[in-house]
């Protein structure tokens, strides 16, 4: 580990464990650019697990840290509900009273819920993924033989963003040219508002989401009048339960798609290379039996835990691991934590390519909501890193990454990278 980056953790651990227990906060988003959440999480794993923080920006709310604990709560869609109305999936939800909450199908409790996802899981079923596999194994190579050799360039804006939003494109049937617009939008819903900021203030956010909304809705107005196909806009328009929807439902089902399809694949992309980086025994093994590329992409999502939050609002009071939990309370899961819980997976926080079983993870939650398109991450993943393999024998990261400002995206701005020149 580099010595600065240590120094830091050090200072982190130093710092959560001074804090009265009662005081803890874990949703400080400058925790997370610095990566130094870990002993905050670690301490309450360990003396607090379901742990209430009366006081915070967004209002209180509890933290619940270990694994099986998140799992109890994600399966228990009729305590503890997702709905928009009730303040949706996110800490933040609900607390900014200028912009009336998107209706979306993951901020729905069924059976609303259930019409909608049904409505568009056929595009990332086996069959459709079968036929995208042979595409993004195109592009994908277009992208790496187009990479510089031997000089410094970003991975995340040359490949990770790449080939994310050309799928993205592929996925709505959206133009290729536009494909980094929509790369665009999905950072812009997720972007903490400040001066320096992707957006600089609300007002900012809600003209460029005016743009975003006037575009899908002209794609809408294509689909809806042209014959059924096989594109996520077109299935929503054609579909009997979902064709009627409201322009605001359709908008946040939109929203949901993008930035579902956005940030996980491509921060995990980024994030397969820095995790090598740190962890060269584990690069040597890889480079030695690029058979393990199934099991590496398993363990990268696991490692990098691309959404570090999911909320959810309970229902009716309810007593969880002895804590009284009432009506109306916010309930947050930390998946970023409940990855590092040893109770469940063996030396959580080091990053192992071969583990016994690599798929034990939370990133993509569980129950109803489980994510929709987990399988079309996994297989970007395994088909850049098959394509990589072919190429290059190591991509070297060449500075400390810039992380995103976030408490649910865990995401990467960007990642200077160098692929040496063979001699």
């Amino acid at each position: 580990m580099n010595i600065a980056i240590k120094a830091d953790l050090d200072a982190a651990r130093a710092a959560a464990y001074a804090e009265p227990l009662a005081a803890l906060d874990p949703a400080q988003p400058a925790l997370f650019q610095s990566d130094t959440m870990w002993p905050t999480f670690e301490r309450l794993r360990r003396e607090d697990p379901v742990h209430y923080t009366a006081e915070h920006e967004f209002g209180p709310y509890w933290s619940i840290t270990k694994y099986n604990d998140i799992m109890a709560v994600d399966t228990n869609h009729q305590v503890f509900s997702s709905d928009y109305m009730r303040g949706g999936i996110t800490i933040a939800g609900g607390s900014n009273q200028n912009m009336e909450p998107l209706p979306m199908f993951i901020a729905m409790d069924p059976p609303r819920h259930d019409v909608q996802r049904k409505a568009v899981s056929p595009a990332v079923a086996p069959p459709a993924l079968a036929l995208m596999a042979v595409q993004i194994r195109e592009r994908a190579a277009t992208i790496l033989d187009g990479l510089p050799i031997g000089e410094e360039f970003d991975w995340v804006d040359l490949v990770s963003k790449e080939l994310t939003a050309m799928t993205l494109a592929t996925l709505f049937d959206a133009p290729q040219e536009d494909r980094r617009k929509i790369t665009y939008w999905s950072d812009v819903v997720t972007a903490v508002p400040m001066p320096g900021g992707l957006v600089e203030t609300f007002e900012q956010k809600m003209q460029i989401f005016g743009e975003y909304n006037a575009y899908f809705a002209n794609l809408w107005n294509q689909k809806v009048n042209a014959a059924p196909g096989h594109d996520l806009i077109s299935m929503l328009a054609h579909h009997p339960q979902t064709r009627n929807m409201e322009a605001r439902e359709y908008f946040g089902n939109v929203v949901l798609l993008t930035v579902g399809g956005n940030d996980t694949t491509r921060n995990t992309i980024s994030g397969s290379v820095l995790a090598l980086n740190q962890n060269p025994d584990q690069y040597a093994k890889l480079r030695a039996n690029p058979d393990l590329i199934p099991s590496m992409v398993s363990e990268t999502i696991r490692w990098q835990t691309p959404l570090a939050h999911m909320r959810r609002t309970a229902v009716e009071d309810i007593e969880f691991q002895g804590k009284k939990i009432r009506e109306g309370d916010k309930v947050v899961m930390w998946y970023v934590s409940g990855n590092r819980d040893d109770e469940v997976i063996d030396r959580p926080n080091d990053y192992i390519i071969d583990r016994e079983r690599p798929r034990t993870h939370i990133s993509f939650g569980f129950g109803i909501h489980r994510c929709v398109g987990n399988r079309l991450a996994e297989l970007q993943l395994t088909i850049i890193w098959e394509e990589i393999m072919k190429r290059f024998p190591e991509i070297i990261v060449t500075r400390e990454p810039k992380r995103t400002y976030s408490t649910f995206v865990r995401g990467y701005e960007s990642m200077m990278t160098m692929i040496p020149k063979r001699h």
